[in-house]
């Protein structure tokens, strides 16, 4: 296949292969949410094989969509010698244990993502940790609501879960396909999240640290860690630091610039902080109240318009802004019967 013109962002979820650097190939696999077209999974070719960035969600869609796509640069699941797996989100890990068993190839994941991956392997079906803090934040009804649906999609879910070969630590040099690529952790978004830097090549698979469209979830797993946002704020700035690369995101199109949508980024997390803390000064005393005062998506929509899950993300979100305002001093926090409330300091 020889390189052509970039696919519009538009249609950037259509099935098949687009290379997208040389010996880089982004083949975007369908997703059973209604939130999400398409998780991008990246095969790096060489003369031994394939080397695969995140695998895509196990099921018949995506299996038949990742093989659809190998088949279009020459190979098909059997080359597969390696998947490197940004983060532990179904949608990124759970093919590769299918891959695996299938074929054989070599599971590497980042090594703080081991207490969600221990959790999905062993304590499947206990209650999720996000109902409680839902509850905590004055969303007692999202949380029964949102927890009686995640409960009734595991119990129909045949995905099975297992650990990877290799956990991989930050700073991690690997050889993949022939190049020299950089691990580096960026929690935020899961608390075990990486990204893989190419210099070389100026690339940097971002998996979903980095998004050209939406800003990611913050903390949306089975361990999450206390402070999501702040993890976030400072992987953000950890790779703004560094060299600007081309942006080959998990969700997406492949971007120029990695430096110009961090930017934009925190720019609006920015705003977002000071929004919310005009909405507690305007009297909203918990992470639903607030919430419930801002508009959603870019068609600003009214939380009580959201299904239930976006709305779960919107209050969670919520609150890890307001903790971040509460360790900056901006706020203060109080639990009153079981709920945390916010006020000026």
């Amino acid at each position: 296949m020889t390189e052509g013109p970039p696919r519009p962002s538009s249609v950037w979820a259509e099935p098949g292969a687009e290379l997208v650097a040389p010996g880089v190939y982004r083949i975007p696999l369908p997703l059973p949410t209604p939130d999400l077209k398409a998780v991008n999974v990246y095969a790096i070719l060489d003369d031994d094989g394939i080397v695969l960035i995140d695998s895509g969600w196990a099921g018949p869609a995506g299996e038949q969509a990742l093989k659809a796509g190998l088949r279009e640069i020459g190979h098909d699941p059997g080359d597969i010698s390696s998947i490197v797996v940004t983060h532990a989100h179904p949608d990124h890990y759970t093919q590769s244990v299918v891959l695996r068993r299938a074929h054989g190839p070599t599971v590497l994941l980042g090594r703080g993502e081991r207490p969600s991956v221990d959790a999905a392997v062993h304590d499947r079906h206990s209650r999720p940790p996000q109902e409680a803090t839902l509850r905590a934040h004055g969303a007692a009804d999202l949380a029964t609501a949102w927890a009686a649906q995640v409960i009734a999609f595991e119990a129909a879910d045949a995905t099975e879960w297992e650990l990877p070969d290799v956990w991989l630590d930050d700073r991690a040099e690997l050889r993949l396909a022939g190049r020299a690529v950089q691990v580096r952790e960026t929690p935020g978004h899961t608390r075990g999240h990486i990204v893989l830097r190419d210099p070389a090549a100026g690339l940097l698979f971002a998996g979903d640290h980095v998004l050209p469209h939406i800003t990611p979830s913050i903390g949306y797993e089975r361990r999450p860690e206390p402070a999501p946002l702040r993890s976030y704020f400072a992987s953000l700035h950890l790779v703004r630091d560094l060299p600007d690369l081309r942006l080959l995101p998990a969700h997406g199109p492949v971007a120029a610039s990695v430096h110009t949508r961090i930017d934009e980024l925190l720019a609006h997390h920015d705003r977002r902080l000071a929004d919310v803390v005009t909405e507690v000064r305007a009297g909203a005393v918990t992470a639903f109240a607030v919430a419930a005062r801002l508009p959603w998506t870019r068609r600003r929509t009214r939380l009580e318009d959201l299904e239930v899950a976006h709305q779960t993300l919107a209050v969670l979100e919520i609150a890890a802004h307001l903790d971040v305002l509460v360790e900056t001093g901006t706020l203060v926090t109080a639990e009153v019967d079981g709920v945390h409330r916010y006020a000026l300091s």
